[in-house]
Protein backbone atom coordinates (compact mmCIF):
# COMPACT_ATOMS: atom_id res chain seq x y z
CA UNK A 1 0.00 0.00 0.00
CA UNK A 2 1.14 3.03 -0.87
CA UNK A 3 0.58 6.21 2.13
CA UNK A 4 -0.77 9.68 1.06
CA UNK A 5 -0.98 11.84 3.97
CA UNK A 6 -2.32 15.66 3.11
CA UNK A 7 -0.80 17.77 5.74
CA UNK A 8 -3.49 21.41 5.85
CA UNK A 9 -2.15 24.85 7.45
CA UNK A 10 1.45 24.30 8.34
CA UNK A 11 3.77 27.38 7.57
CA UNK A 12 6.50 26.01 5.85
CA UNK A 13 8.96 25.06 8.37
CA UNK A 14 6.52 23.20 10.91
CA UNK A 15 5.50 21.44 7.16
CA UNK A 16 9.17 20.29 6.59
CA UNK A 17 9.33 18.97 10.14
CA UNK A 18 6.19 16.97 9.72
CA UNK A 19 7.11 15.84 6.21
CA UNK A 20 10.61 14.45 7.69
CA UNK A 21 9.17 12.77 10.60
CA UNK A 22 6.43 11.18 8.44
CA UNK A 23 9.13 10.36 6.01
CA UNK A 24 11.45 8.62 8.50
CA UNK A 25 8.61 6.61 9.47
CA UNK A 26 7.88 5.04 6.23
CA UNK A 27 8.12 5.57 2.67
CA UNK A 28 4.94 7.96 2.07
CA UNK A 29 3.78 11.23 -0.23
CA UNK A 30 2.93 14.03 2.01
CA UNK A 31 0.82 16.72 0.14
CA UNK A 32 0.47 20.53 1.37
CA UNK A 33 -2.42 22.43 1.51
CA UNK A 34 -2.84 26.09 3.02
CA UNK A 35 -6.77 26.70 3.14
CA UNK A 36 -10.01 24.51 3.33
CA UNK A 37 -10.52 25.40 -0.29
CA UNK A 38 -7.01 24.19 -1.60
CA UNK A 39 -7.57 20.88 0.90
CA UNK A 40 -11.53 20.16 -0.37
CA UNK A 41 -9.50 20.68 -4.10
CA UNK A 42 -7.04 17.85 -3.19
CA UNK A 43 -9.30 15.76 -1.51
CA UNK A 44 -11.10 15.68 -5.06
CA UNK A 45 -8.60 14.71 -6.82
CA UNK A 46 -6.44 11.83 -4.42
CA UNK A 47 -7.04 9.73 -2.26
CA UNK A 48 -5.77 10.38 0.99
CA UNK A 49 -4.80 7.61 4.28
CA UNK A 50 -4.57 10.72 6.86
CA UNK A 51 -5.49 14.50 6.46
CA UNK A 52 -3.39 16.52 9.41
CA UNK A 53 -4.50 19.47 10.34
CA UNK A 54 -3.04 22.66 12.10
CA UNK A 55 -4.96 24.02 14.93
CA UNK A 56 -5.04 27.56 13.19
CA UNK A 57 -4.36 27.33 9.71
CA UNK A 58 -1.28 29.46 8.68
CA UNK A 59 -2.63 31.05 5.77
CA UNK A 60 -5.43 32.73 7.08
CA UNK A 61 -5.49 32.28 10.65
CA UNK A 62 -9.15 29.82 10.44
CA UNK A 63 -9.77 27.41 12.55
CA UNK A 64 -8.46 23.78 12.18
CA UNK A 65 -11.46 22.45 14.10
CA UNK A 66 -14.04 24.43 11.97
CA UNK A 67 -12.11 22.73 9.40
CA UNK A 68 -12.20 19.02 10.62
CA UNK A 69 -16.26 19.56 10.82
CA UNK A 70 -16.06 21.14 7.33
CA UNK A 71 -14.52 18.08 6.19
CA UNK A 72 -16.50 15.40 8.36
CA UNK A 73 -19.15 16.25 5.85
CA UNK A 74 -17.53 14.90 2.66
CA UNK A 75 -18.77 11.54 1.71
CA UNK A 76 -15.76 8.83 2.26
CA UNK A 77 -13.92 11.59 4.20
CA UNK A 78 -10.38 10.28 5.20
CA UNK A 79 -9.31 10.23 8.83
CA UNK A 80 -8.56 13.40 10.22
CA UNK A 81 -6.11 14.38 12.64
CA UNK A 82 -5.47 17.96 14.83
CA UNK A 83 -2.15 18.83 14.92
CA UNK A 84 -1.94 20.86 18.35
CA UNK A 85 0.00 20.73 21.64
CA UNK A 86 -3.50 22.25 23.50
CA UNK A 87 -5.08 19.13 25.39
CA UNK A 88 -8.38 21.42 25.07
CA UNK A 89 -7.87 21.62 21.23
CA UNK A 90 -7.27 18.17 20.87
CA UNK A 91 -10.65 17.28 22.83
CA UNK A 92 -12.63 19.78 20.50
CA UNK A 93 -11.23 18.33 17.21
CA UNK A 94 -11.81 14.43 18.70
CA UNK A 95 -15.39 15.81 19.36
CA UNK A 96 -15.95 17.07 15.85
CA UNK A 97 -14.96 13.63 14.44
CA UNK A 98 -11.09 13.68 14.21
CA UNK A 99 -8.68 10.85 15.61
CA UNK A 100 -6.96 11.96 18.80
CA UNK A 101 -3.86 13.95 16.97
CA UNK A 102 -0.60 14.96 18.51
CA UNK A 103 1.75 18.16 18.85
CA UNK A 104 4.59 19.78 17.29
CA UNK A 105 6.62 19.44 20.55
CA UNK A 106 5.74 15.59 21.11
CA UNK A 107 6.25 14.87 17.07
CA UNK A 108 10.06 12.83 17.79
CA UNK A 109 7.89 10.78 20.79
CA UNK A 110 8.12 7.12 19.57
CA UNK A 111 4.05 6.43 20.49
CA UNK A 112 3.38 9.36 18.33
CA UNK A 113 5.19 7.21 15.46
CA UNK A 114 3.55 4.10 16.97
CA UNK A 115 0.12 5.78 16.81
CA UNK A 116 0.40 7.10 13.33
CA UNK A 117 1.51 3.90 12.23
CA UNK A 118 -1.78 2.60 13.75
CA UNK A 119 -3.79 4.84 12.25
CA UNK A 120 -2.62 4.14 8.82
CA UNK A 121 -2.59 0.41 9.41
CA UNK A 122 -6.47 0.58 10.37
CA UNK A 123 -7.21 2.44 7.02
CA UNK A 124 -5.95 -0.33 4.84
CA UNK A 125 -8.36 -2.83 6.02
CA UNK A 126 -11.38 -0.24 5.40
Amino acid sequence: MHVRILDVGQCGFDHAAINDFLQHMMPMTVDAAGTAQETEKLLQVNRYNLVLINRILDSDDSSGIDLIKQLRQIPNCPPLMLVSNLHDAQAKAVAAGALQGFGKSTIHLPQVAEHLRAVLAAGETR
